[in-house]
């Protein structure tokens, strides 16, 4: 009787692994069933707009469409720093070997004149040694801090290029609670 219940547990025990093996590396094998409310979801659509390219009402696409040109992406980069007991045999063996590689970083900003001024956040550039900007156009330029306010976490950068696209700044004392905005931003390019 041991013998038979030893057998029948090794049995289980083989038939749990294959199939968490088979369920970890090819899950389309295993038939699995809808979630057990059982049914199909049905998911129900707008219908299409009548008349289209008139954006729905209270979209804000108007405003990216004309703000995004303006809009410009932000790579950073800032040289690596040594941690003090790097080459204590126990810190790397713990930490393993920390290597020289750079620090980067990604934002956005916006131009905000025709004289290559960006307005960008504080963190974005904050101690980096070098700042690529790459506009909505794909042109690149050398960044350079021209100022910074990091309690506000505002910085200011400044490009060398022509023909820049500016974007049109409103009036904060127009605004009042409840009003909408728009937040634009491109790290990713």
């Amino acid at each position: 009787m041991k013998r038979t219940w030893l057998l029948f547990a090794q049995a289980v025990t083989v038939l749990l692994a294959a199939y968490f093996v088979v369920a970890t590396l090819k899950p389309e094998w295993i038939n699995r069933r809808t979630t057990s409310l059982g049914g199909v979801v049905s998911i129900i659509e707008a219908p299409a707009s009548s008349t289209p390219g008139v954006p729905a009402p209270g979209s804000l696409s108007a405003a990216a469409k004309k703000a995004s040109p303006a809009v410009v992406s932000i790579n950073t980069s800032k040289a690596a720093q040594r941690h003090p007991r790097s080459n204590d045999p126990w810190f790397r063996f713990f930490f393993g070997d920390q290597d020289d590689q750079p620090q980067v970083g990604l934002g956005s900003g916006v131009i905000v004149s025709t004289d290559g001024y960006i307005l960008t956040n504080n963190h974005v550039v904050e101690g980096a040694d070098e700042i690529e900007v790459t506009l909505n156009d794909s042109r690149h330029a050398r960044g350079k801090v021209i100022g910074t306010d990091p309690d506000t976490d505002l910085a200011v950068l400044k490009i060398e290029l022509d023909k820049l696209p500016v974007i049109v700044l409103g009036s904060s004392d127009e605004l009042q609670v409840g009003d909408q905005v728009l937040a634009i931003g491109n790290p990713f390019g």
